[in-house]
């Protein structure tokens, strides 16, 4: 079963950022994605009806400055972000490498667990990290 599993049109999930663009330093980046994160498939092997279901357990995001962060869900945009990570003055590029897990049933059984994982990887993103400076002026000019 598993080497159909490692075959199936899983999705390569997008990375997406906030603030798009332009990052600044002292201010972290958040990291989510909204793409599916369970699908489900039915096959015919050898005659049977195999229904697979696909789950994202683990989320891998690659921050582009040699930082990874491994975490269960997939993030959430502002205000309700969960993965954030802060970076110093620079260009970057991001991705996200989401590892699988997987149930399946023949005609209709019980569900039991595919034996192993495997991973898609997302598109990167690349931003730039700029650090504000304050700058004086003349009120009166």
């Amino acid at each position: 079963m598993f080497r159909y599993f490692q075959t199936l049109p899983l999705p390569a999930l997008v990375t997406q950022q906030q603030p798009p663009g332009d990052a600044l330093v002292g201010l972290p980046v958040v990291f989510f994605t909204d793409g599916p994160t369970t699908q489900t498939f039915t096959l015919d092997i050898r005659g049977f009806t195999v229904e697979i279901t696909a789950t994202a357990e683990t989320f891998t995001w690659h921050t582009g400055d040699g930082t990874d962060l491994a975490t269960t869900d997939p993030g959430a945009p502002y205000p309700d972000h969960t993965v954030t990570h802060d970076y110093g003055p620079g260009s970057y590029t991001a991705s996200l490498t989401t590892t699988w897990g997987g149930t399946f049933r023949v005609d209709g059984s019980a569900s039991v667990d595919v034996p192993g994982t495997t991973t898609t990887d997302g598109p990167p993103v690349t931003f730039d990290v700029l650090e504000a400076r304050a700058v004086l002026t003349d009120p009166y000019d």
